[in-house]
Order: C-alpha cells, then sequence, then structure tokens
C-alpha cells in the first residue's frame, strides 16, 4: 500500500485539530507549528477538507478551523480519501491491467489487502485517535486493537 504524507499528514492535522475541539478556531498556522507540517501543505489539505465539509472554515480575526463532522462518526478512511489519497496496494490501481494488460498472477490478493486495509480505516474514527492520544498523555497506554478492527483497548502503564 502507497500511502504518502498526504493522508498522513491529514490524519495529523485533523488528530491536531481534534484535540482543540470546543476551543474555538484553530489556525494553520498553529497546527503547523506543533506538527511540524509546512503551512502552505496545510492550506492545500485543508482546502480539499473543507470541500467535502468535514472542516468548516471560519474568517477574519481569531479565524480558523473547526470541526465539520462528529468526530464520532468521522473515519480515518474518509479522511485519507477526502484529500484524493488512494488505498490502493495493487500496481494497476485496480484496473487489472498490470500484466500484459491482463491481470497479473497476484492482483486478487493485493486487491484483498486494499479490502481489509480499507475496512480497518474506516473503522477507526477521529474521536478514537483524540482519546487514545489524549489517554497516553494521561499515563495510560492506548492501543488500537488492529485484529478488532478499531476496538481501542487500554493498559496502565
Amino acid at each position: 500500500m502507497r500511502l504518502t504524507t498526504k493522508g498522513r499528514f491529514a490524519v495529523t492535522a485533523m488528530v491536531d485539530l481534534g484535540l482543540r475541539h470546543g476551543k474555538g478556531p484553530v489556525t494553520l498556522a498553529e497546527i503547523s507549528a506543533r506538527q511540524k507540517i509546512s503551512l502552505s501543505y496545510l492550506e492545500q489539505l485543508f482546502g480539499k477538507l473543507r470541500r467535502k465539509e468535514i472542516v468548516e472554515s471560519v474568517r477574519g480575526p481569531g479565524g480558523g478551523y473547526l470541526m465539520g463532522k462528529d468526530m464520532r462518526q468521522l473515519t480515518v478512511s474518509e479522511i485519507i480519501l477526502a484529500v484524493d489519497e488512494p488505498i490502493d496496494a495493487t500496481q494497476c490501481g485496480g484496473k487489472e491491467n498490470c500484466h500484459d494488460d491482463g491481470k497479473c498472477i497476484t492482483h486478487d490478493l493485493w486487491a484483498s489487502l486494499n479490502a481489509r486495509i480499507f475496512e480497518y480505516l474506516g473503522s477507526v474514527t477521529l474521536q478514537q485517535l483524540v482519546d487514545n492520544h489524549r489517554a497516553k498523555e494521561a499515563g495510560v497506554s492506548p492501543m488500537l486493537d488492529m485484529r478488532g478492527l478499531g476496538k481501542t483497548e487500554t493498559v496502565s502503564v
């Protein structure tokens, strides 16, 4: 699977925004400084996230971005897809023309992997990621259980 910085940075920025939910608009400059992500790159990502109504923008002094969707309903896969990040492990992009204009012998393996990855990322919500981060800061070691497709466990440290 090829997950580029676009998808990773979008999820990271959304977790940052989620951690500040309910405290007013958050500027991209603040996210940029905290997460060490280029401001111009964040502007591109948030333009796409805004068009998909995942975030809302507030203009003027004290402006910035707010959550546009309920974090309990917003999944990691939605965030990644909103910034046009493909979730695809196949060589052909799912077109089945990977070997002499036909399906290669391992196409079904990679297509099945795509489905599993998408299922997992679709089961993890932004709220879970925010809660995990907060638990970690509180001295509890949170873990997203990859076998349980997004079910959260916590382990005291």
